[in-house]
């Protein structure tokens, strides 16, 4: 593999399953305005969290090859079902360049905030029947009770802009009835999609419970990164991301201003 010496101009590759990777994307915009950011979002093979280990494994590689391509300075896997099965495969393909999972930060920014020492986590299906997230979460504090919901139905509720809708409130209530009597003191947001879905999320817990987003927990560690390592965008002019999708979806754009708060930025088909 051709070896190109990255530079502080070079770009930030994020990828995930669909769109639900543009909260990682929001979050970085907002704390390094000048970082460039090349985004893919695998629209076409949506979504990997009830797919196999080998399905979600070979996804993880094509996902990355994409990236490389660019030529970025690290690679940010926003998808959490990947980051769950297939960091390992982000990390060989990647080469030398630093990879940063929103699992490991969330996890991190869980255990920091969690006074009582009883986290909850929700996420899909295949990311939380690999209990990657009690493994992190334990390995970082042994004495935490981790307790783990699939809610596989959040995302297509997001998708749907569903993120107050009296549906998606009976769902939110079925699955986090789980929580009930277990006094988690922080729930972890295990997938992209759910921020969409955060205020409704917070009416159906516990009102004392911290709600971890591990986009903005993923944003402060990529920014820890690149200053130890020199690597910071200097400029001061801001940078629009470039988009690439493996396929535009009809509410793509409904998509792009619900996860972005933003216009339609620029957008590029490839293929997978």
């Amino acid at each position: 593999m051709h070896h190109h010496k990255t530079t502080p101009d070079s770009p930030i590759g994020i990828f995930d399953s669909g769109v639900g990777g543009l909260t990682v994307v929001r979050a970085i915009q907002a704390i390094l305005p000048a970082e460039r950011i090349i985004y893919f979002g695998d629209t076409a093979r949506v979504p990997y969290g009830s797919k196999s280990q080998v399905t979600i494994r070979k996804y993880a590689q094509d996902d990355t090859a994409i990236l490389m391509r660019y030529h970025p300075k690290m690679i940010i896997v926003a998808c959490n079902t990947v980051s769950a099965l297939a960091l390992d495969i982000v990390r060989k393909t990647s080469g030398s360049i630093p990879v940063i999972g929103v699992l490991e930060a969330g996890a991190e920014l869980a255990v920091s905030m969690s006074k009582g020492k009883r986290i909850g986590v929700i996420g899909t299906q295949a990311t939380v029947c690999s209990n990657a997230y009690a493994c992190a979460i334990n390995e970082l504090d042994p004495d935490i009770e981790v307790h783990s919901k699939a809610c596989p139905l959040f995302v297509p509720l997001a998708e749907e802009g569903f993120t107050d809708h009296p549906a998606a409130r009976l769902i939110a209530e079925e699955y986090l009835r789980e929580f009930d009597g277990r006094h988690i003191d922080t729930l972890v947001l295990g997938c992209t999609h759910y921020p969409i879905l955060r205020g409704m999320i917070e009416k159906t817990i516990d009102p004392g419970i911290r709600i971890i987003d591990s986009a903005e927990a993923v944003a402060r560690r990529a920014k820890e990164l690149l200053k130890d390592s020199g690597m910071l965008n200097e400029s001061t002019a801001t940078a629009t991301p470039h988009l690439l999708v493996s396929d535009l979806p009809q509410k793509f754009i409904m998509l792009y201003r619900l996860f972005m708060g933003a216009e339609m930025p620029d957008v590029e088909l490839i293929d997978v």
